[in-house]
């Protein structure tokens, strides 16, 4: 007998007896003439033959296995580790989003757009509620530099205020939130 017996293939490679005679049935083993099996030939075959995955798995993972040499496996080791990684970027998202580290943008929007609101509708109201008390303050200050009775109409000086701030207002609808 010139090679090993089916057992002793199974000892050799690490598989099971009956993934040794699936592997027969299938083509990825050399036998001698008298029936044995070459080793190191269907060593070769069953490297070629077998899924890359399952190489892995045969060899206890990726310690074992062959890096170089086809560029089949070259390449779905790299796939694999790219999926690997995509993966693990996924999961690390969640994880920062269950912290509260990451919000949702469409709701980091609506707020950004309700407090935008908020303050334009203050700044809109502020000169009639500010005009009467802004008038009384310079009437004040020009009859102490002059000494002569002043009156400044509070309407006039409410329109004066509505104008300037509506300008400010126009000016600020131009900038633009961008969460991306």
């Amino acid at each position: 007998m010139n090679g090993m017996s089916e057992r002793d293939y199974s000892n050799h490679s690490g598989m099971s007896r009956g993934a040794v005679q699936n592997a027969k049935r299938s083509g990825r083993l050399v036998f001698y003439a008298d029936g044995s099996i070459n080793a190191v030939a269907s060593d070769a075959r069953r490297m070629e033959m077998t899924d890359p995955d399952q190489q892995r798995r045969s060899f206890g993972g990726d310690a074992g296995m062959p890096t170089s040499g086809s560029g089949g496996t070259d390449s779905y080791l790299k796939a694999r580790t790219a999926l690997t990684v995509y993966q693990a970027q996924e999961r690390q998202l969640a994880i920062q989003k269950k912290k509260g580290a990451l919000v949702d943008r469409a709701r980091a929007e609506a707020l950004v757009f309700r407090l935008a609101r908020q303050e334009r509708d203050t700044w809109v109201t502020w000169p009639s509620r500010m005009a009467a008390l802004m008038a009384a303050e310079v009437a004040a200050e020009v009859e102490k530099q002059s000494g002569q009775p002043v009156m400044i109409d509070a309407t006039i000086m409410q329109r004066a205020l509505e104008t300037h701030v509506r300008a400010q207002l126009e000016a600020l609808a131009d900038l633009r939130v961008s969460l991306g």
